[in-house]
Formats: structure tokens, C-alpha cells, sequence
């Protein structure tokens, strides 16, 4: 059957851990019958949680992407995981939807990923659904969790459905917006009043139904149901549905997957995405609408590395139509290729498509080149999107392979994995020369060693990484040094004077920063050139005056410089916001050479920074946790003697509170257990790095108190 973009919705199912994402996925899968037999992650059946890992733990790891076609619609599933541990994978699942379905668990209430999960689905402006599983749980107080979901959520929240016999005896749903005449048995809620909260808040979305309801007091079934997809769509509304999700106890599941295909926008009706078009100051920003008959444009949210079929690219259809003979182009790159053929997935299995229309969400195998976040056109003048925004790992750990020989293997391996995962980086650390695996925490990192050990027969060894710190001056100085050596015939000599600025604080970017704010005449009178090198943040000044350093030696003395940066005066770490004039010097014909004045350099450098009072930089990171309100004194005293300081506290709806501190980042890397422990895992943070913009007044009153006692000091 050909489908149209008016009859596609897309759905990802979002949540906290254990609240019955992945059964719901299955479930929905099984009504509709796009599955022959219903899939359980218990048992290991599940069409989503298909990985071999994820068949072990009986949790999700990855976002898995399914399908299924009823009622003349088609509707397009993204199964996330819940673990804060696996975040990059939820928010991927989050990108090519156009409504997201927050599933929360009766028994265990608004969690860490519920609230982030449905915060993150906000900022998108996808349309929202709230689920609540597992309703036949013990000692479910209904109304006191609904009341939770409105405090934390907001007034949007409204019953669609209410629950009947909550509890062990979870019978079934009624409907809130056509109830019975007479409210059935073990209704958990005020159908009455429950109905009135839904019509406020679907008649906010149309000021003509608004005047109609307030003028006449009621409006009618058909009336409301029309009106429901654009409140839903506009957000005003966000309904609540109830479930339980069991192979002896299917309760809801209908009603669910009614929803989705009534009242659940299609592309049409969704938010429009937003593309640039043309670079420079010729780009304009342009809405990309979702037309059959528009230019193809779509966006890469996943990739998997597959040994039989090799790399999957997944993306969502944008607009325009695609055919299997259409070579792909990325617009990152410009370049691209035929694929084997549009894929239709249905979690780890595919089959052909013969075309694919706004709102699809398809695959193709043997496209080179297409990470996550890529726009994908037939032409280079195709409007390109954003790339997605992910949180940045910051649990780290030093690895070496197990055996020998597997040095050069394990990186590229490593690599393949971070292309599928956007909160999975590795780096070479040309400080430390160690090459460090960095991850959301050590669960995430456990199961990505795991699966080297599956995918390519690799086995590594972890320990904690050293912590790059740097090294810098704080006043000014000067040295000179004479290199002088003679061991028969020729010789070495050459002797250079120095003196050592400090650059930090004139946070210059450029050569040309450089030369306006440093390197000018009214400072070195004399100057003849200056070099600038933005990575170290470092200047050369060649100031000479009458010959007393030849011309031609000049270079081998900045070269020499350079050669200090990266190994270090102080404790042999990396050198950064430091200049170096060279203003006097002496040579011998005979004797001298570059080689001498290079060495002259590098010891003149080392004598004068050491006596610059240097410091060292210690890697600092901003840091918001959100905790229930009850363990915000455990916390400030934690962070209190990780040397962080509290810079803003806050309440948030839910009995919740919020912390921002900066903090050492060897303070830090543990934290995510530490937090855990602390708040019985029902605290959450997240961690960035420090940004020389955003440092305040206190960072430098604080590098002050550094430097006074000789200690180390924020970089």
C-alpha cells in the first residue's frame, strides 16, 4: 500500500527505566498486527530490544526503530532506552519524531528521565502524550500521582482516560471526553471534573470554539474530538492515558494506539523544521515543508555498524520524494553515492522500499560517509539543517589493548562505535599519550567494551586517565642563557635573552588581536615581527635590535620556544597564555648554528617562566544537578568538599530543587555513582565544561588564592 505524508505519523516512546517502554512498543506492534506473535524483553522476544546485550540485562541500550499499518495509516516507532546512563540514544530517538509519548510507571512516579525526556520533547515542540503503565501494580495511590504529573508538568496535563479498580484488580479505561451517562465502578477520579479540565484546555487552542464554550457552556462530542489534534499539536493539551501492559492484562493499549493514529499530527500538521540555505551572508534561514512535491531533503538520527550488511544510516524524510536510484548527497561533504536500496526498518530486520515520502523514516545500507545529524539531498543547494545538540560525555577512561599487536586495531574500532553513539568520544590525548574512551558513566562504557569484544574480537585494559592540566606565568620576567659547548673542531654557541609576558587575561583570539592589544610599537618600541599561535595562545615578539641575533637564526629560536609548549617548565605539562620577546642576543661566526640557538631557546624559555610564578590550570566544569529537594543539604555539603563552588539554587515544580556549581573536573569524575548513593538514583546532573566567556569575577578571585599559595588554578 502507498502511503501519503497526511497518513504517516511518527512516534518515539520516551521515559524513565522500567516503565514498560519496550512492552508498550511490542504491544502496539501486536494489535495492530504487525507482528505475528507479541515480543517480551523478559523472555528475549521483543522486535525492539533485539541486541544481544540488551536480550542479557532486559533493558534497552539502543533506540530501535519500528513500523506497523493500520487503519489506512502508517505509524512510525522510535523505542528509546531509559537509563540516564544511554541518554544520546533517547534524545537521537527524538529527532525525527513529531510526538513523543512519555510513559511513566503507576508504581514508581515522575522520574530522572521522565522529567528530562519530557523537557528535552518540549524544546523540539513536538506534540506530547503522557502514558501511565502499569496501573495493576500494590499500593498505587492514583490521585497522588496526578496530582505529581501536574505539579511537575503542568495544567496541560489532562486524563483522556481514566483507570478502573486501580491496582491487583486493574479491570479497564474509561473515556474522560464522551464518559458513560453514569460513572462506572472503581472509577479512580471525578469523571466530571476530570472532563472539565479537558475541555479548558482544548478549547485554548481556538479562540472561535473558546467564545462558543464560554458563551454557551458546553460544546459538543464531535465538536471536541475535532478540535483535539490541534490542541494536542499546539501543546495546550497534553493527554493522559492509562495502561497495563501484559500478555494476561492488555488494558489501554487500544486506546493508545488510537490516539496515535486520530489524534497524533502527521507532518503536515507538525512543526515545521527550519534549514539554512546558501553560506555566508547570502544564508537564509527557511521553513522545509513536508511536500511530496518539494526538493528531497532528510536528516540522519542513527547509524549502526552491521559486520553482515555493514553501516545502516537511518533518516527521516523531510521532503520530497526518494527513490532507490536516486544517488544521495550529504551537504556536509558534497559528496555521496548510490545506495543498495531504501530500507523499511522493523528493528533489526528490513525490507525494500520503492519510495519514500515526507514523514518516512527509512534506512539505507552503503552510503559512505554519513554520521549522525548529516542533511541529505539530491543537490548541494538543498537547505541544511541544525545539527542536534547532545550532552557531553564526561566519564572517562584511559585505555590499552590486552594483547599485542592490537594497537592499531582497537582505534578504529573504538571510532565505529562512536559513530553510532553521539555521547561516546575517543580521543588521543597528545599530553598524556593516552587514548581515553569518554562516556555518560561506567555502565555505558562497560557495555561499549562489551561490544568490542562481540564485534571485533578486541579485549582492552581501563584505568583512570591522568588529568590534563596546564601550565602558565602570572607575572612578568626575564632570563638569559648561553649555550656554549666545544668538544674539537666546530662548536655550539649562542645566547639569547628573554623576557615572559603573561596573556591570559587579554583574551586575544587572533594575530591580528595580538597586534592591537599587545604587539605594538607604543609596547616594543623596536618590534620587528611578531607570530601569534592561537591553540597555545602563545606570541612570539622578535625584537632585536643592531644584529645582536642574526636573521637567519630568528626561526630556530622560536622553534625552539614552540618545543617548550608542549613539554613544560614547571611539571611537564602543556604551556598556554604566554608571550616571549626576544630583545638581545650574541653569536660567534664560526660556532654558531640553529641547533645552538634552539637549545639556547628552549633553556632561556624554562629559566624565565620558572621565575614568572607560574601556576598550574586545572580543568574546570560547570555543573547543574536536579535532586528532590530533601537531599539539597546532603548535596551542597558533597560538593563542598569536592572544592566546588555553589553558584545558583532554585525550586522546581515537583518538590524538586536545582544546584549550579563550577567544580574541579578531578572532583569530578566519579560523580554520577556518587550522586546516586547520595539520592537513592532519583538525583540527575549534568556537566560541560568551563568556557572562558561564561567564567565569573570569583574565578579569578579564586586563581588569585591559587597563586598566592603557590597551588593549582582554575583554567
Amino acid at each position: 500500500m502507498a502511503y501519503h505524508v497526511d497518513d504517516i505519523r511518527t512516534v518515539a516512546l520516551v521515559g524513565h527505566e522500567a516503565a514498560g517502554k519496550t512492552s508498550l512498543a511490542d504491544a502496539l506492534l501486536f494489535k495492530a498486527k504487525a507482528t505475528e506473535r507479541r515480543g517480551s524483553p523478559d523472555d528475549g522476544s521483543s522486535v525492539s530490544d533485539f541486541d544481544e546485550e540488551e536480550k542479557k540485562h532486559k533493558y534497552s541500550i539502543d533506540s530501535a526503530v519500528l513500523h506497523l499499518d493500520t487503519q489506512g495509516k502508517r505509524v512510525y516507532l522510535i523505542d528509546t532506552p531509559g537509563k540516564p546512563d544511554f541518554v544520546g540514544q533517547a534524545l537521537g530517538g527524538l529527532n525525527p519524531v513529531d510526538t513523543a509519548i512519555v510513559v511513566i510507571s503507576a508504581s514508581s512516579g515522575v522520574q530522572v528521565n521522565t522529567r528530562r525526556m519530557f523537557n528535552e520533547a518540549g524544546k523540539r515542540k513536538l506534540a506530547r502524550m503522557i502514558v501511565i503503565n502499569k496501573l495493576d501494580a500494590e499500593n498505587i495511590h492514583f490521585d497522588d500521582l496526578l496530582n505529581n504529573i501536574r505539579a511537575t508538568f503542568g495544567k496541560a496535563c489532562v486524563l483522556l482516560n481514566a483507570p478502573l479498580n486501580v491496582g491487583p484488580g486493574f479491570s479497564g479505561v474509561v473515556s474522560v471526553l464522551t464518559p458513560p451517562a453514569s460513572p462506572p465502578a472503581g472509577c479512580a477520579v471525578d469523571l466530571a471534573k476530570e472532563r472539565s479540565l479537558l475541555v479548558d484546555c482544548i478549547v485554548e487552542a481556538d479562540e472561535v470554539l473558546m467564545e462558543k464554550y464560554l458563551g454557551e457552556g458546553d460544546l459538543s462530542a464531535d465538536e471536541l474530538t475535532a478540535a483535539f489534534p490541534k490542541a494536542l499539536a499546539a501543546g495546550t493539551v497534553i493527554p493522559i492515558l492509562c495502561t497495563c501492559v501484559k500478555k494476561d492484562k492488555d488494558i489501554g493499549v487500544a486506546e493508545v494506539l488510537e490516539a496515535i493514529l486520530k489524534d497524533a499530527p502527521s507532518p503536515k500538521a507538525a512543526v515545521k523544521r527550519v534549514g539554512t540555505k546558501g553560506t555566508g551572508d547570502k544564508a537564509t534561514q527557511v521553513e522545509i515543508e513536508p511536500t511530496e512535491t518539494g526538493e528531497f531533503v532528510g536528516q540522519v538520527f542513527k547509524t549502526i555498524s552491521d559486520k553482515f550488511v555493514g553501516t545502516l544510516s537511518y533518516f527521516r524524510v523531510l521532503s520530497g520524494k526518494l527513490t532507490p536510484e536516486q544517488p544521495i548527497i550529504t551537504l556536509r561533504t558534497g559528496r555521496g553515492g548510490r545506495s543498495s536500496g531504501l530500507l523499511l526498518p522493523q528493528g533489526k530486520t528490513t525490507k525494500p522500499m520503492t519510495e519514500a515520502v515526507p514523514g518516512d523514516i527509512i534506512a539505507v545500507a552503503k552510503v559512505e560517509d554519513l554520521h549522525i545529524g548529516d542533511t541529505v539531498a539530491l543537490n548541494t543547494n538543498a537547505p541544511k539543517l541544525p545539527l542536534p545538540h547532545y550532552p557531553t560525555p564526561m566519564f572517562g577512561l584511559a585505555v590499552e589493548p590486552k594483547a599485542r599487536g592490537d594497537e592499531q586495531k582497537i582505534s578504529g574500532s573504538l571510532t565505529k562505535i562512536a559513530d553510532e553513539d553521539p555521547t561516546f568520544k575517543v580521543t588521543r590525548d597528545t599530553q598524556t599519550k593516552e587514548l581515553v574512551i569518554t562516556g555518560n558513566s561506567q555502565v555505558h562504557l562497560d557495555i561499549v567494551q562489551k561490544r568490542l569484544k562481540a564485534r571485533y574480537d578486541l579485549e582492552i585494559l581501563t584505568h583512570e586517565p591522568k588529568i590534563a592540566y596546564r601550565e602558565t606565568l602570572t607575572a612578568t620576567s626575564d632570563a638569559e642563557y648561553q649555550h656554549k659547548k666545544q668538544s674539537g673542531g666546530r662548536g655550539q654557541y649562542g645566547k639569547v635573552h628573554f623576557r615572559v609576558y603573561p596573556l591570559k587575561d587579554l583574551h586575544i583570539k587572533s594575530e591580528a588581536e595580538l597586534l592591537e592589544k599587545f604587539a605594538n610599537k607604543s609596547r616594543f618600541e623596536k618590534m620587528r615581527s611578531a607570530h601569534y599561535d592561537p591553540e597555545y595562545n602563545f606570541a612570539f615578539i622578535d625584537h632585536i635590535v643592531g644584529g645582536t641575533v642574526p636573521n637567519n637564526f630568528i626561526p630556530a629560536v622560536e622553534k625552539g620556544c614552540k618545543e617548550v609548549l608542549d613539554q613544560g617548565a614547571l611539571a611537564g605539562y602543556r604551556m598556554q597564555d604566554v608571550a616571549v620577546e626576544l630583545y638581545f642576543g650574541k653569536y660567534h661566526d664560526v660556532d654558531s648554528s640553529e641547533a645552538a640557538f634552539k637549545t639556547a631557546a628552549r633553556m632561556c624559555f624554562k629559566k624565565a617562566f620558572r621565575e614568572a610564578r607560574p601556576v598550574l590550570l586545572e580543568p574546570i566544569v560547570h555543573l547543574e544537578v536536579t535532586l528532590p529537594t530533601k537531599y539539597t543539604g546532603d548535596i551542597l555539603k558533597d560538593l563542598n568538599g569536592k572544592r566546588a563552588r555553589v553558584e545558583d539554587q532554585d525550586s522546581l515544580p515537583g518538590d524538586l530543587a536545582v544546584i549550579k556549581a563550577i567544580a574541579p573536573l578531578a572532583e569530578m569524575t566519579r560523580y554520577a555513582a556518587q550522586l546516586g548513593s547520595i539520592t537513592q538514583g532519583q538525583g540527575s546532573y549534568t556537566m560541560e565544561f568551563s568556557r572562558p566567556g561564561q567564567r565569573a569575577a570569583a574565578d579569578r578571585q579564586q586563581g588569585e588564592a591559587g597563586r598566592r599559595r603557590g597551588g593549582v588554578t582554575p583554567v
